[in-house]
């Protein structure tokens, strides 16, 4: 999420590369960029910077690289359907400071709305939503054969990891964040590694997330304790990316964003080895993460084509290991519900909810009050069980 640092000038000279980029944006637009924060820690930010910097993260990191992906020439169909029914939502909406709010039932767009001056051509990012997309190239890299099986180690596909705690860690257990390998996950501890390991230089001649992490203390054996922890998906995109020799964008375009028929461009942010940021910062419109839900319904076969192996998603999206919460567990970087509905996450309100049974997705972007400690995430998990209602009452 950090990169290197912002100038204070940023907005200036963004004027200055781009003058008629910014003479076209309307007022309200340029009032948002006049907020922009002037510097990378994204969890400092206050609420108007977020406001600003969200929808425009590959724009205003301009000292820093994005990756591009492109879409195919045809993007898949989002006709409308039945307006759904949903008392409350006015105060919904407002509440969750929600910049989009997409609803699909089978194949139909029952319900879409933005806000914050956000709209459906615009790219919002989405941080920790990422790491379901990453998991899903691990899949599409089984199916190639780049990936020999999932509990190959780790340090098998980044040589730079033997001899550090990870040694002995398979890739499963990075995706089930099962390495017990000791990090702090704490989003307000400025002392937390989420909020270090970005900042910290890095070994000559070594990749930044592995160079981090392979200082990283065992606190567990291996496959018995889970612990949430955003490194492990950068290390998961450094070994996607060192198994197929591509760059995850590139890799993400070829085998989802063209194939499952995504309509718009998106971005995938840089760290300072110019690799992207597995775990995060994704920039994508929302109606593209919601065809991302309708891949996972299609089980992951996109024009015709299979592109994760069979039963990839039915574990993917199943509860590997339990995390403490009754109903609820972790997949391969998806957040599991007992009902067997499954979830993209990240920080601040973005998310994905995917519902098989009900052929349901719910796709939102947001900026809540703060990153997962507001009261604005238990309100979203009351609003998945509200639409799955409506859904079965025929609203």
């Amino acid at each position: 999420m950090r990169k290197r640092t912002w100038a204070l000038g940023v907005l200036a000279a963004l004027i200055v590369a781009g003058g008629g980029w910014y003479a076209s944006l309307d007022r309200e637009t340029r009032g948002l960029l006049a907020a922009l924060p002037t510097n990378t820690d994204v969890l400092s930010w206050s609420v108007d910077q977020r406001d600003a910097a969200f929808r425009a993260m590959d724009r205003l990191t301009f000292l820093a690289d994005a990756g591009t992906i492109e879409p195919g020439p045809t993007p898949t169909p989002l006709p409308a359907g039945k307006p759904l029914a949903l008392p409350g939502i006015d105060a919904y909406f407002a509440g969750q400071r929600a910049a989009a709010l997409i609803v699909i039932q089978d194949g139909k767009v029952r319900y879409e709305r933005y806000g914050l001056g956000f709209g459906p051509d615009g790219r919002w990012t989405s941080f920790s939503v990422a790491k379901s997309f990453t998991s899903t190239l691990v899949g599409a890299a089984l199916a190639d054969g780049s990936i020999r099986s999932l509990d190959d180690k780790v340090s098998a596909y980044i040589p730079d990891l033997r001899g550090s705690a990870y040694d002995d860690v398979s890739v499963r257990q990075l995706l089930t964040m099962t390495s017990g390998v000791r990090w702090n996950e704490d989003y307000e501890d400025p002392k937390a590694d989420v909020a270090l390991f970005n900042a910290a230089t890095p070994d000559e001649g070594v990749d930044a997330t592995v160079s981090y992490m392979r200082k990283l203390p065992r606190a567990h054996s291996p496959g018995t304790v889970w612990h949430y922890n955003t490194g492990e998906t950068n290390l998961i995109g450094v070994l996607v990316s060192s198994a197929t020799k591509q760059s995850l964008s590139a890799y993400l375009e070829a085998k989802i964003w063209k194939p499952a028929g995504m309509a718009a461009k998106a971005t995938w942010l840089k760290g300072k080895t110019n690799h992207e940021i597995a775990g995060c910062c994704i920039q994508a419109a929302t109606r593209d993460y919601a065809r991302f839900g309708l891949f996972v319904l299609a089980d992951g076969v996109a024009a015709g084509k299979r592109i994760v192996p069979a039963g990839w998603f039915a574990a993917a999206t199943t509860k590997q290991v339990d995390i403490g919460d009754p109903g609820r567990g972790y997949g391969y970087q998806w957040w599991t519900y007992d009902d067997g509905s499954v979830a993209a996450q990240g920080i601040f309100g973005q998310g994905i909810f995917i519902d098989r049974k009900r052929r349901l997705v719910i796709a939102s972007n947001a900026d809540w009050t703060r990153a997962t400690a507001g009261p604005e995430g238990a309100a979203r998990e009351a609003f998945y069980r509200q639409v799955q209602a409506a859904i079965d009452a025929g609203a």
